[in-house]
């Protein structure tokens, strides 16, 4: 049977399990950029920030093949293979005597969050059915955003009490452990669910699954768009916020609350973002989104006190709470269900790979032309996203349609 009350011990116990892969990607959000720069001196902001083009680039592969094998292989296995390889990441981090330790974490640290995220999100929509879907994706990314966050504000705090290595990595053991052992042991696997929704879907099946997600279709195209310029903004915030800080003698419990600020209003956000996704066009909330985010962008570069990183971090995280249950119950609307794990895989490595462009974008420009006018070009590709998202969308329902006023500007006037 279909649908989140039919579900809930099952859908809960997946949210659970996904807090703890977020956990896992929080470990490194506020303390890796200055292990880089404090114990092995490396100061070009490109170099600091290969640690997230690697990430970005085995995630957005192992997001595709996690899509693309989830009916043979079954999505708790590849749920379990997820934290297997994510098991070694915190012992890495550290034990690493160079960089490229750090470096070879983060292979690791991507496929398991490729995986791993993957299968939940794909579990969680198949246990739901059609209704209430932004929902249970807003969910889904509370859990994992308000762990990212928790985690990032953790490490922060311990780093600042006993120093960079090892013990603010010890909580990253402690979740590897506890998300391996309930998948292992208490999550089932949910393709019939996926054949009980086959049989009554009305929705055409995709005739080629990447060219269509990525180019052909409309709604599908725009906001896998969408999904890669947010991920992009977030590899750059993820990179050089904390450059940034360091550069205004921030301290790292400062940086910590900071850089825990973003996803945690992004995570908690998501509790009601979620269910505006199912009653609002999901393509006035990813416009609006968008804008938000390219808004908080460009006042990023003013920002020279911690209430205002504060505010905007907040702005930032609401525009982007805006978007991700949208983005992935837009995938799952416009899909037949045949197809949606496939379309969703193809979403999410167009998506994660804007972590490793980002990554590369803003670290060669913050290297030639300083970290300001890296974020200024990130805020303006973020506009124009949400702008793309405004023109090539359509809504699938009768949901209220809100549309952003600066869209409003792009309108041709109308004939006297």
């Amino acid at each position: 049977m279909l649908g989140l009350k039919a579900n809930a011990p099952q859908f809960l116990l997946l949210v659970l399990v996904n807090a703890f892969v977020g956990g896992m990607v929080g470990l490194e959000r506020s303390i890796l950029p200055q292990i880089a720069e404090a114990e092995f001196h490396i100061a070009a902001h490109s170099a600091i920030l290969s640690f997230i083009v690697v990430f970005g680039l085995v995630k957005a592969l192992s997001n595709y093949f996690t899509g693309l094998y989830a009916k043979h292989i079954g999505k708790k296995n590849l749920l379990i293979i997820g934290w297997i390889f994510g098991l070694p990441v915190p012992f890495i981090l550290m034990m690493a005597q160079d960089w490229n330790w750090i470096v070879a974490a983060n292979i690791l640290l991507g496929v398991n969050q490729g995986l791993a995220w993957s299968a939940t999100v794909m579990m969680k929509i198949d246990l739901v059915g059609e209704k209430n879907r932004g929902m249970a994706m807003g969910l889904n990314e509370f859990a994992g955003y308000l762990a990212v966050s928790a985690s990032a504000f953790l490490t922060g705090w311990i780093a600042a009490s006993y120093g960079l290595r090892p013990v603010p990595f010890y909580p990253g053991i402690a979740f590897a452990l506890a998300g391996l052992f309930l998948t292992v042991f208490f999550i089932k696997d949910t393709k019939h669910h996926v054949l009980a929704e086959a049989k009554d879907s009305t929705e055409k099946r995709l005739s080629n699954t990447f060219m269509d997600t990525t180019f052909r279709h409309r709604n599908l195209s725009a906001v896998t768009q969408a999904g890669l310029v947010n991920n992009l903004n977030d590899g750059m915030v993820w990179g050089l916020l904390p450059v940034l800080l360091s550069a205004q003698h921030f301290s790292l419990s400062e940086t910590g609350i900071v850089a825990a600020t973003y996803p945690a209003v992004w995570g908690i956000g998501q509790l009601f973002t979620g269910k505006m996704a199912d009653f609002f066009c999901k393509k006035s909330m990813l416009s609006w989104g968008m804008f938000l985010q390219g808004l908080a962008l460009l006042f990023l570069v003013f920002a020279d006190s911690l209430p205002a990183y504060l505010l905007l971090m907040s702005l930032l995280g609401w525009g982007t709470a805006m978007v991700y249950p949208s983005f992935l119950a837009t995938v799952a609307d416009n899909t037949h269900p045949l197809d949606r794990a496939k379309s969703m895989g193809v979403f999410r490595l167009w998506r994660d790979l804007g972590y490793a462009l980002g990554a590369l974008l803003t670290g060669f420009m913050a290297d030639l032309f300083g970290p300001e006018s890296a974020i200024l070009a990130v805020a303006l590709l973020t506009l124009l996203s949400g702008i793309v998202a405004e023109k090539r969308m359509s809504c699938k329902t009768a949901a209220l349609k809100i549309t952003p006023w600066f869209l409003s500007l792009f309108k041709a006037p109308a004939r006297s």
